[in-house]
């Protein structure tokens, strides 16, 4: 028999506590050397670094300095690549690629101090690197020698951005995916091979381009060559879901290999994200599909264009990175799920997993962690919404009570709550909350028209999708309507403030995380990757300034009347603190219940375990001040 919790719901004793969250290691992204050594980022601290595991050794740190590892173009990703027995990563600092043994030795730096690299690949010789480039505004594709004893050369340029460079395994072709504002790389993006020839000194430059697949229109994502160098597989979403294409170089073709209704890539916020490859003999791809949040693995046959589902674990839910190794039929994949913390793991399909790095020690069962389900509901207009909802975790509820609802709104705003494991929900379920993370209209997941429902609504179909969220959980009798909170960081703060500014007292708190406040402002201030984001999203300046007056919480801060609490990153380039302070004056003004908590070395999210607990105490505290026991 389940004891009955005499404690009310958002104060139950909880074994996860502001420091459990803080400690994990996070896992970005894995490569594969020749001779079956895994390498991969993890971060800790704040920091990236690398970490090799040879065929049947243990895991070693590549460096053993003080290097950390990050790609340096917009919201990063893309830091290292593996070729032979070195390893090429962009250094945090300074943004240089440096080479690296896999053995003993010492790292060097093989491209100059200046701009920013990212997404490094190896020719298939070894010989060159091609690399993401980026300086005073200008992006390019760059080759450099792995020695480094040439000034890099610039072979691409022309467009805005530039994303997931591949050599051909010849080495006298490469492809990439570009595009130009106002697009963001899921409105329109092109996919284009070019063909390299050598100057009197050996080294590559372009001869030619020609664009294969995308338009403005059209978002490409991911791209890579067959190991025989016959097809180039890519994810595009004309159709209205990212299905997977193979292109045949030969004949000019192209055959759509995937139809169902589910997401095969994602929006690509950061460099080398990936959700397919090819396996060791170009017959097969092997798949992530992305349905309704939840992440299942597939074996595509490009002979019979039969699919197989790869069984996985029972407890993982989201799938992410796949790298494939390049000489057996091996992937490793960074795994989750709603009970089951990150871990990486390799597969070989009909074989069983092999766990090769966990992010936290695991010492919880997954009994003391609760599950996500699927929810939809209508908007306040009748349209469907989507999103995923945790209930308390069952220790037995006081009688006749109801939990609090936590609204956790997520970023972007193109983004999406997935079925991966999330230590800060659980944290809040452990505790007596129930949790509800809508995927609104305008989250990725769902398809492209659902995805673009958002284009000129930022800050109405988001607002209205989390009230009508809420409500439709008080209407089951799921959560207690007096003891509502809303909780979002970025576009997700935007999102908090806009509900309290237009529903004022649905929600009894609202927690801001570097929010958007002032539209104009973010326009203005924010990085170039962002910099014509806001046009799909509220339409262009100057022509939609009334628009952008409207949907700035900041002109409309005095309708706020529910306790609130902010917290910003000092260095954040994105949302700049005077975001945050400003609204924060206004706060002060008309005397409304508020907390402000400035972390003067973060930038636009926090990762500093010290400022990760605070956060975390901090709004446990003020959660009980102003809901559980208002």
């Amino acid at each position: 028999m389940i004891e009955k919790s005499q404690k009310p719901h958002g104060t139950w004793s909880s074994p996860i506590s502001p420091q459990d969250i803080s400690r994990g290691l996070s896992f970005s992204d894995m490569a594969w050397n020749k001779d079956g050594t895994l390498v991969w980022r993890e971060r800790y601290d704040g920091r990236g670094r690398l970490i090799a595991l040879p065929p049947g050794g243990e895991a070693f740190r590549v460096m053993n300095n003080d290097f950390a590892v990050k790609g340096g173009v917009g919201y990063g990703g893309g830091s290292f690549t593996v070729g032979d027995d070195h390893v090429y990563f962009v250094e945090s600092d300074s943004k240089r690629i440096y080479k690296q043994p896999l053995g003993s030795g010492k790292a060097r730096p093989i491209t100059p101090e200046y701009g920013a690299a990212a997404s490094p690949q190896v020719s298939p010789e070894g010989d060159f690197l091609l690399y993401v480039h980026t300086y005073e505004g200008k992006d390019n594709l760059v080759i450099v020698d792995t020695e480094g004893r040439f000034w890099p050369r610039k072979i691409v340029s022309g467009e805005d951005f530039y994303m997931h460079p591949r050599w051909h395994p010849e080495g006298e072709k490469i492809a990439w995916i570009c595009w130009d504002q106002p697009n963001m790389p899921w409105d329109g993006t092109k996919l284009k091979i070019g063909t390299l020839s050598s100057d009197d000194r050996g080294l590559p430059r372009l001869e030619e381009q020609t664009t294969i697949a995308g338009d403005h229109q059209t978002s490409i994502f991911q791209v890579e060559f067959s190991p025989h160098g016959r097809y180039l597989a890519y994810a595009s979403d004309q159709s209205g879901w990212w299905q997977i294409y193979l292109f045949d170089i030969q004949e000019g073709s192209h055959t759509q290999l995937t139809s169902e209704p589910a997401e095969h890539g994602k929006p690509a916020w950061g460099q080398e994200m990936r959700t397919f490859g090819f396996s060791p003999d170009g017959d097969k791809i092997y798949i992530i599909r992305n349905q309704n949040g939840f992440g299942t693995l597939w074996s595509l046959d490009l002979s019979s264009k039969d699919q197989t589902k790869l069984e996985m674990d029972e407890n993982i839910s989201w799938l992410e990175q796949i790298s494939v190794s390049p000489f057996k039929n091996e992937m490793a994949l960074i795994a989750s799920g709603g009970r089951q913390p990150n871990r990486i793991l390799t597969f070989q399909p009909g074989m069983e997993q092999i766990v090769v790095r966990r992010s936290t020690p695991e010492e919880l069962s997954p009994s003391e962690y609760v599950e996500p389900q699927h929810l939809t509901w209508q908007g306040l207009d009748g349209e469907n919404v989507h999103g995923l909802y945790y209930p308390p975790h069952q220790k037995g509820d006081p009688e006749g009570e109801l939990p609090p609802l936590l609204v956790l709104i997520h970023g972007g705003p193109t983004s999406q709550r997935v079925a991966d494991f999330q230590i800060k929900v659980q944290f809040f379920t452990s505790r007596g909350y129930a949790v509800l993370q809508p995927n609104y209209r305008g989250s990725t997941g769902y398809g492209r028209a659902y995805r673009n429902a958002l284009r000129g609504k930022w800050g109405i179909y988001d607002v209205e999708d989390a009230i009508s969220g809420a409500r439709h959980l008080c209407s089951t009798e799921k959560v207690d309507e007096d003891k509502m909170v809303i909780m979002g960081g970025s576009a997700g703060g935007f999102t908090t403030l806009k509900a309290l500014v237009d529903y004022p007292g649905v929600f009894k708190a609202g927690i801001c995380l570097y929010g958007v406040t002032n539209q104009f402002s973010l326009v203005e201030d924010t990085h170039k990757f962002e910099k014509h984001y806001p046009d799909s999203l509220l339409g262009p300046l100057p022509e939609a300034k009334a628009r952008y007056r409207e949907r700035s919480p900041l002109f409309y801060a005095d309708q706020i009347q529910d306790a609130l609490a902010i917290f910003q990153g000092g260095e954040d380039k994105v949302v700049v603190p005077e975001q945050a302070e400003a609204i924060v004056q206004a706060l002060k003004e008309n005397d409304v219940p508020h907390e402000y908590h400035l972390y003067p070395e973060e930038g636009h999210g926090f990762r500093q375990p010290e400022n990760i607990k605070h956060f975390y105490q901090t709004v446990e505290t003020f959660l009980k001040k102003h809901v559980v026991y208002a």
